[in-house]
């Protein structure tokens, strides 16, 4: 037979819960999440180890708990995929150099016509290695970043015919590469100013050279002109493997400066007008999604390489003509000044009366770039 409760008892049970309910604060708190860094892991080089970043972008710290039921950590913003802080998180891994054709040799080396690997995409480039035995190390080796050239007008083996040979006859490896999107590269060529993707090439170039057997990976250098100086820049305060740096009219003035001190003149020469891709573009977009830098100088500061040049992983020599009516002399005057006051090695020298291209003075111009690289790569005084 079923037992049944009296009533009073269900009465009494209901008016306990009730007075429990109302004397408790029940707090739950969601655990604190970091921002999407798409993946990307922490800062490294192939094969070895790169800097750490002098002005990084840290997550907040985790909230304590309150008395508010629910605790969220505050969201951490992002760094922009073109700022130092994020190409320091980035990894360069670049990829066994293929060799795709033997060219007509230079006076004292080989040519080839190479490729290799950056972000997924096969690039290719020109490949010099001296004649005779390697060195018990390797041969010092230099990456070189050409200037902008239309990427439709752009071939591997014309023009900066001069400079490579200079380089070359005088015991250096010269990698000399495309960048995405030129001639025979895969990709969209992004141009330099708005898109990471030249940047990610040179260093992968870099990784890449370091696999290469005959070169010396403790003796690697860059030289870059006009819109390859903006990138050998960049390249030496993301990575400690480049010993030594040497740029020829060089796009190397803070974003705020070229944002507001760069116009378009003319050129002649190797290579045209160094304009950015699609042409400033950067400066309008940018400027309306992140303010001008008097707006938001925080976000120009980490995009701008001259920010971080108490990073930058060697001596670097400067070439600028007086004459040049692309990039302007004071770029290169007021990054001499910022890599003094860094305390760091550095030269300028200045060609009065000469072009882009320092086409008038450019067996004086190359004669010291030779030397620089043989003072800081090949150790000779």
């Amino acid at each position: 037979m079923l037992r049944t409760t009296p009533p009073i008892y269900w009465i009494l049970l209901f008016s306990l819960l009730a007075i429990l309910s109302a004397c408790s604060t029940g707090s739950t708190e969601e655990p604190a999440t970091l921002p999407e860094t798409g993946g990307k892991p922490a800062v490294q080089m192939a094969p070895s180890s790169t800097p750490s970043p002098s002005a990084t972008l840290t997550p907040t710290s985790s909230p304590t708990v309150t008395q508010t039921p629910t605790v969220t950590a505050t969201p951490t913003q992002t760094p922009h995929p073109m700022s130092i802080p994020a190409l320091r998180q980035m990894t360069y891994p670049g990829s066994e150099i293929i060799f795709e054709d033997t060219l007509e040799p230079g006076a004292n080396y080989n040519r080839y016509y190479v490729s290799y690997m950056s972000e997924g995409l096969k690039q290719y480039g020109l490949l010099t290695i001296p004649y005779g035995e390697t060195p018990p190390t390797g041969w010092p080796a230099i990456v070189f970043n050409h200037g902008y050239i239309p990427p439709s007008q752009y071939r591997t083996t014309e023009r900066y015919i001069a400079y490579v040979d200079s380089l070359a006859r005088h015991g250096y490896i010269v990698f000399r590469i495309d960048y995405r999107g030129h001639d025979q590269s895969e990709g969209f060529p992004t141009g330099a100013y708005g898109s990471p993707g030249y940047t990610i090439d040179v260093l992968n170039a870099v990784a890449a050279l370091k696999q290469l057997p005959p070169a010396d990976n403790d003796r690697i250098g860059m030289w870059g002109h006009s819109m390859g100086g903006f990138l050998t820049l960049r390249a030496m305060v993301i990575s400690e493997e480049i010993k030594a740096g040497s740029i020829w009219a060089g796009v190397v003035g803070s974003y705020p400066d070229l944002f507001s001190r760069w116009r378009r003149g003319n050129s002649d020469g190797p290579t045209p007008t160094p304009l950015p891709t699609p042409r400033f573009r950067w400066r309008s977009l940018w400027g309306e999604s992140f303010g001008t830098p008097d707006d938001n100088p925080q976000f120009w500061d980490t995009i701008s390489s001259n920010t971080y040049v108490e990073d930058v992983s060697g001596p670097i020599q400067l070439h600028h003509g007086t004459a040049d009516e692309s990039v302007p002399l004071i770029f290169s005057e007021i990054l001499y000044e910022q890599l003094q006051g860094a305390g760091k090695t550095a030269e300028l020298y200045t060609y009065p009366g000469d072009n882009h291209n320092i086409s008038n003075s450019f067996g004086q111009a190359m004669t010291r770039t030779i030397l620089f690289f043989d003072q800081y790569l090949k150790g000779e005084e």
